[in-house]
């Protein structure tokens, strides 16, 4: 079992920064990979960013250039990952969830938090 928790949501007016921070705990030997997410209300979750075990990232073309999402830092209790959002804009108002991500058979099994408000409002 994987215990995910994020933090470092908030207001902020277009054009500011933040940066959310997601630890995971718990069965993280098998972590392969973390990413963002984000899902307004009557909306698909929608993918954000991801980062693989060696580095590889990856991001929607809609956060490209403004985001950016840190390498897994690990120690023997838990994987943390970093997401720094600058130039935000209103349509990146959002829960953002972080997934852990492990192998389960021939599909991936996500681990979720329990997400974090951003809310980008003058």
């Amino acid at each position: 079992q994987v215990h995910v928790v994020e933090s470092g949501g908030g207001l902020v007016q277009p054009g500011g920064s933040l940066r959310l921070s997601c630890a995971a705990s718990g069965s993280i030997f098998s972590i392969y990979g973390m990413g963002w997410y984000r899902q307004v209300p009557g909306k698909q979750r929608e993918l954000v960013a991801t980062v693989t075990s060696g580095g590889t990232s990856n991001y929607a073309d809609s956060v490209k250039g403004r985001f950016t999402i840190s390498t897994i830092s690990r120690d023997n209790v838990k994987n943390t990952v970093y997401l720094q959002m600058n130039n935000l804009k209103p349509e990146d108002t959002a829960v953002y969830y972080c997934s852990a991500d492990s192998p389960a058979g021939v599909v991936t099994r996500h681990d979720w938090g329990q997400g974090t408000q951003v809310t980008v409002s003058s």
